[in-house]
């Protein structure tokens, strides 16, 4: 009976595992060509004669003698300053999610927590900014910020990206904290701790989850926002996406394109290893959220 059992299962397995196989391919080939790629030159990368060329080289050995280089790497971090991009993403990608994160911890709390009818109609006018398109809400910021002269800067870019994400960690983690029973918060107060030393030991652990889960996903707004920073942002404090974007605006005066190439080669390698990581505690916290009572 189990022979037979499994010998009926079989087919199904080899069918799921196949398509899960060429789902994986179909997504990941984009970035492993663009990652071999990168190690070309333009002619073999982007040449319309053979598009083996990009597989063996020809180009790249003729022009530095062997079937790989490092020149799109080196001229987008040392001759194009890539690095400073890199440097000036950390900086608004580190403050944003913590601002978000540590507000929308609190709020997320005390809205869950609160049995007023005010904080639905919070949580509403929170949706309805997050819903808004990023262009809209950043024109608005525009002539305050040149005519107090900051404009251009890293603090108010971050500001703007809080206000834009601050929404989301919101309602993500008020629905987080909803899954938690208020026996644990209210257990904590009567053995002696205050308020907020119960949602600092005893709520925060258990929503270790949630919290990791929302910062990713507010490192990935920050991360890979466009419209927001090429708006606000001078061309030396530019992050590393309207870099990448500037290499392929001088594409045909310049001649850019591997630095653009290499550049998301580098932009791009940092969140796979960044979601492999967390890729327990992201599971975690989008499937459960929190422990049952």
């Amino acid at each position: 009976m189990a022979t037979r059992a499994q010998s009926r299962i079989t087919p199904l397995v080899v069918f799921s595992t196949a398509l899960v196989a060429v789902w994986l391919l179909i997504a990941a080939f984009p970035f492993i060509w663009t990652l071999w790629g990168s190690f070309k030159v333009q002619g073999d990368f982007f040449s319309r004669a053979d598009w083996r060329n990009a597989l063996y080289g020809v180009h790249t050995i003729r022009e530095t003698g062997s079937a790989f280089t490092g020149a799109g790497y080196y001229g987008a971090w040392f001759q194009e300053d890539f690095y400073r991009a890199a440097l000036n993403t950390c900086i608004v990608v580190f403050f944003t999610v913590v601002i978000s994160l540590t507000i929308g911890t609190l709020g997320g709390f005390a809205l869950a927590r609160s049995g007023r009818y005010y904080a639905f109609w919070i949580l509403m006018a929170a949706l309805v900014f997050r819903a808004m398109p990023h262009m809209t809400l950043v024109s608005g910021y525009l002539l305050p910020f040149f005519e107090w002269n900051i404009w251009g800067i890293l603090p108010t870019t971050i500001i703007v990206l809080v206000a834009i994400n601050q929404p989301f960690t919101l309602w993500m983690l008020h629905s987080f904290f909803l899954n938690i029973p208020r026996d644990m918060d209210e257990s904590a107060m009567v053995d002696g701790c205050t308020r907020f030393q119960a949602f600092r030991y005893v709520i925060i652990p258990v929503m270790w989850p949630g919290v990791i889960t929302t910062g990713l996903f507010s490192f990935l707004l920050a991360y890979n926002d466009f419209a927001v920073t090429s708006m606000l942002l001078s061309e030396q404090n530019e992050t590393m996406i309207p870099k990448i974007a500037s290499f392929l605006g001088t594409t045909q005066v310049e001649g850019n394109v591997m630095f653009a190439v290499a550049a998301v080669v580098s932009a791009t390698a940092p969140l796979f290893m960044l979601v492999l990581f967390f890729q327990r505690q992201i599971v975690s916290g989008l499937i459960t959220g929190a422990v049952k009572g």
